[in-house]
C-alpha cells in the first residue's frame, strides 16, 4: 500500500526536520484583507489559458515537479519527478512517471483506474467515475494519488480556481521561460498562491510555482510544462497496460488510512505512538 504513493508523483520528503534551535521564518501571512483583487488582465490570461486547455479533446505533454522538503541542516532540499501525461477528453487519462523515485503508471479508461509499479510488478484496480475530473478526485481521495499538474487536465482549469479565487494580479511578460514569451500572473486560491507563466502566443502554461500561505517554511512547489501537443490522435489502447495485467494485485486504498483504534498494536515499520505522521510536501 505505501508503494501506491508513489503513483501520486513518486512525492519524497526526507523523514527528519530541522532541529528546533534552527531559525524559523515568521508564520505565514493569508491574503490581503479587504476583499478579492482581481486584475481584468490577469483574469483575461487565466481565462484564456483555460479556454485552449478546455477545448483540446487530446492532448500530450511532460510535467517535471519539484518538492521542496525540510532537511537535518535547515534549509530545503529539492526532489523532482517527470511524468508523460496523456488525456482523451472526457474519460481518459495516462500518467507514465518514470522518474525520479519508484517509476509508476496510472491508466484511467472511463470504468476503472489502474495504478501499476513496473519494477515491483504491483498493480491496483478500481471501479472509476465516468470523467476524468471525477476520476482524479475519486483517485485521491480513495488512493492518495494526487497529480501536481491536475490544473491543465479539467474540463474547465478556470472554473476549478474561480470558486475560492481571493487575488489575481498581472505581473508583466519573460522571454526565458519555455523558450517563449509568456504571461506571468499570481493569484490566490485556497490558501495556496501560485505564479504561473502562459504563453503569449499560444495561452498554454509553461511554468506553475506554489506555495501556502499557512506554511511557516514557505515550502514551494513548481512545474515545467513542455512538449504540449493539443489535438494529436491517441492510438487505440494507450489507456491500458498489458504488462499491469500480469502483476501481483494489491488493494487499491489510501496509504496512509489515519490512527489505528485505540488500544491495537502499531503495524510493522508505524511510527512510535505520539509521533507525527510523515508528510509528503
Amino acid at each position: 500500500m505505501l508503494l501506491l504513493a508513489s503513483v501520486a508523483g513518486a512525492q519524497q520528503s526526507t523523514p527528519v526536520s530541522p532541529p528546533a534551535a534552527a531559525p524559523r521564518p515568521p508564520a505565514a501571512a493569508g491574503p490581503p484583507p479587504g476583499g478579492p483583487a482581481l486584475e481584468p488582465k490577469a483574469i483575461e490570461v487565466l481565462k484564456a489559458s483555460s479556454a485552449r486547455l478546455a477545448a483540446a479533446k487530446t492532448m500530450t505533454f511532460t510535467a517535471v515537479a519539484s518538492y521542496e522538503s525540510p532537511s537535518r541542516p535547515g534549509p530545503a532540499l529539492v526532489y523532482s519527478t517527470r511524468s508523460l501525461v496523456t488525456l482523451q477528453r472526457p474519460d481518459k487519462l495516462r500518467v507514465i512517471t518514470p522518474a525520479d523515485g519508484p517509476a509508476s503508471e496510472f491508466y484511467y479508461d472511463g470504468k476503472t483506474m489502474t495504478a501499476f509499479m513496473p519494477v515491483e510488478n504491483l498493480v491496483a484496480v478500481a471501479p472509476a467515475p465516468p470523467t476524468i475530473d471525477a476520476a482524479l478526485e475519486a483517485a485521491y481521495r480513495n488512493a492518495g494519488i494526487y497529480f501536481p499538474f491536475t490544473d491543465a487536465v479539467v474540463a474547465d482549469p478556470f472554473g476549478d480556481i474561480e470558486k475560492s479565487l481571493e487575488l489575481a494580479f498581472y505581473i508583466g511578460q519573460s522571454r526565458v521561460v519555455g523558450g517563449t514569451t509568456t504571461d506571468m500572473v499570481g493569484y490566490s486560491t485556497d490558501g495556496v498562491f501560485v505564479q504561473i507563466w502562459i504563453g503569449v502566443a499560444d495561452k498554454l502554461p509553461r511554468r506553475a510555482r506554489a506555495v501556502f500561505w499557512k506554511d511557516p517554511l514557505r515550502l514551494r512547489h513548481q512545474v515545467e510544462y513542455s512538449d504540449w501537443q493539443l489535438g494529436p490522435a491517441i492510438p487505440a489502447g494507450s489507456f491500458a497496460s498489458a504488462r499491469a495485467g500480469g502483476a501481483k494485485p494489491i488493494p487499491f486504498q489510501h496509504p496512509d488510512p489515519g490512527p489505528p483504534p485505540a488500544g491495537s498494536a502499531p503495524a510493522a515499520g508505524s511510527p512510535p505512538a505520539g509521533s507525527p505522521a510523515p508528510k509528503n510536501p
